[in-house]
């Protein structure tokens, strides 16, 4: 399926495949968000420049990230 075809169907009323769309991103978004912290601390950032590329506090990235 492309992109006009996704769009197409969610402008068709169809919130069974909006709502798959957005639960699939978030997961992306999650993965993404997981191996970027990972690069960042590898390479020696602070959890405040985390934090602060993420739009979080230090405080927040290191509770999820920290372990």
């Amino acid at each position: 399926m492309d992109g006009a075809d996704f769009f197409g169907q969610i402008r068709a009323n169809d919130p069974a495949m909006g709502l798959r769309a957005v639960g699939a991103l978030h997961r992306l978004a999650e993965q993404v968000e997981a191996v970027s912290v990972g690069l960042a601390r590898e390479q020696g950032w602070t959890w405040e420049q985390i934090g602060d590329a993420l739009g979080m506090s230090r405080q927040s990235v290191h509770a999820k990230y920290g372990k």
